[in-house]
């Protein structure tokens, strides 16, 4: 029987990670939150709201607390596909099953989530921009036409999870993800997404100035 686990990378979201937890689990029970080391109780909060929770000694990074939920799911006999979701509120469980159900009906072995396939993402300007070059770059660098190369909801097979090894400990493992699927000639689909930025979500990271150093972080990395 299919089995669908979600990884959910933590660092400090102890006032959001009990609800974003709830909701996922009412339609994809199996989730493991990989605490980065945070100083608040983030962990307890996940725990409380039935997420298992992997914990890093010291603060690493979000790729790497990626690699550490890959590593979880994959002694997972049962594992059958894996999803990427952010810890902020800012993804939506519904784009997540469709991305599931897609993976499954199509074969294929990655579906990532795109918020330039629809309207229903609102963002600057500037942000649009940055984002855009950093998918020109990706596209240069790996031939691959994505829209979207730093969109944190994806879904991954279990075949292809057990050829990924991510190594870029901080953002720029979005960029080296594409790299692999590019390397191991993965078969992949962009699915539209609805990012929501709240006040919250812009506090952890998704300013325009973060986009920036991902940007830097790829070129230089």
């Amino acid at each position: 029987m299919a089995q669908t686990w979600v990884v959910v990378p933590m660092y400090n979201e102890a006032s959001v990670i009990a609800s974003v937890i709830e909701e996922l689990r009412k339609s994809l029970p199996h989730v493991v939150c990989v605490d980065d080391c945070s100083t608040d109780d983030s962990a307890a909060q996940a725990r409380s709201a039935g997420a298992i929770v992997v914990q890093h000694p010291i603060n690493l990074g979000q790729g790497a607390s990626l690699q550490t939920g890959f590593e979880y799911v994959r002694a997972i006999p049962e594992m059958t596909e894996v999803v990427t979701f952010d810890a902020d509120g800012q993804h939506q469980v519904q784009d997540a099953l469709d991305m599931v159900q897609r993976l499954r009906d199509e074969k294929l072995d990655i579906v990532i989530g795109s918020r330039f396939l629809d309207d229903r993402t609102a963002m600057s300007g500037l942000k649009r921009f940055v984002l855009r070059l950093a998918t020109g770059y990706t596209r240069l660098t790996t031939g691959m036409a994505l829209t979207d190369a730093h969109n944190g909801l994806r879904v991954i097979s279990r075949d292809m999870l057990f050829k990924l090894q991510l190594r870029q400990n901080r953002m720029a493992h979005a960029s080296e993800l594409v790299d692999q699927i590019s390397l191991h000639k993965a078969t992949w689909a962009e699915h539209p997404t609805h990012i929501v930025y709240t006040e919250y979500s812009k506090s952890k990271g998704q300013s325009v100035l973060n986009a920036i150093n991902i940007l830097v972080e790829i070129i230089f990395k």
